[in-house]
């Protein structure tokens, strides 16, 4: 299969390029700037020069195609603002172009504060008027017009050595403030997935996923949030301390808010339904390695 991959360059995309490539698939990479398709060509992926804001560009790279794996989301300040509206900009132009065809767009989600202080499964779908989601209801609208359109929900950590993600901030915020904090009793759960296994996962979507269908990249299930401080805090040598809300978010900014939010998850339909099962190093066993602990 002919797979077109936004976000190909990314942490998350380049695993996905590389265990698309092994399973013999020809891989196309949406790039930006010359050095995200040098590294493209080094991967032994095409390049489709582009930007996420060019939905003309992004049609086309969708219409070359066999299939899509959007994993491509602003994340950097001011574009971030607008970023929910332009990411389903982007889903509805690769729509467009699969409109009709049945080929697979497979979309990357989000897990977080979409069931809060519940188990969210597959088979739970928000009221997107109250729990806007612009990309997921923006893919699961294409399952009704010939597209075989899925969301792969993500736990909030994607974990794995390159992570500059969450953990990593964290970790990082730790360091500085000389204290790893968590919120309250610290007993809000993370959900969390290796890096690889996500990248397995998106395999498996694209070549058995249904139309509508909603996966969840979740490896470990729920990790009482004060379990993961623990751990920076003995690794760093720093002292582990609870914060109220308003504390957390002074002592951490916006990772304050998250560290409090309660979301665990399930995979157990995703695995039953794909033939995927983790199978890769747990969060917690990540963080007693030494990638995230290296000086910076």
């Amino acid at each position: 299969m002919h797979v077109f991959v936004t976000g190909a360059t990314g942490f998350i995309g380049s695993a996905v390029v590389k265990e698309l490539l092994a399973a013999g698939h020809q891989v196309t990479g949406l790039a930006r700037t010359e050095d995200k398709a040098q590294a493209l060509t080094a991967a032994g992926a095409q390049v489709h020069r582009g930007v996420l804001e060019d939905p003309e560009s992004l049609k086309a790279g969708a219409a070359a195609a066999d299939g899509v794996i959007h994993l491509a989301f602003i994340h950097s300040f001011p574009g971030f603002l607008g970023a929910p509206k332009k990411d389903q900009r982007a889903i509805d132009a690769m729509g467009t172009a699969l409109e009709g065809t049945g080929k697979p767009l497979v979309v990357a989600g989000a897990i977080l504060m979409l069931k809060p202080g519940q188990l969210l499964t597959e088979d739970n779908i928000p009221n997107y008027a109250k729990v806007p989601r612009k990309s997921e209801e923006a893919v699961l609208a294409w399952a009704s017009r010939g597209v075989r359109s899925a969301v792969v929900r993500l736990a909030p950590t994607v974990h794995g050595d390159g992570d500059k993600g969450f953990i990593s901030m964290l970790i990082g915020s730790a360091r500085k403030k000389r204290s790893a904090g968590y919120v309250g009793d610290g007993s809000a759960r993370w959900a969390a997935v290796h890096r690889l296994d996500t990248a397995r996962l998106f395999r498996l979507a694209l070549e058995k996923g249904v139309a509508g269908g909603i996966y969840h990249g979740v490896g470990d299930q729920g990790i009482p949030f004060k379990e993961i401080a623990t751990v920076m805090g003995r690794r760093l040598g720093v002292p582990v301390v609870s914060k109220s809300r308003l504390g957390a978010f002074l002592h951490m900014g916006f990772l304050g808010f998250l560290a409090g939010s309660d979301g665990p998850a399930s995979s157990q339909l995703t695995q039953e339904r794909l033939g995927w099962k983790p199978e890769h190093a747990t969060l917690m066993e990540d963080l007693e390695g030494d990638y995230y602990f290296k000086p910076r």
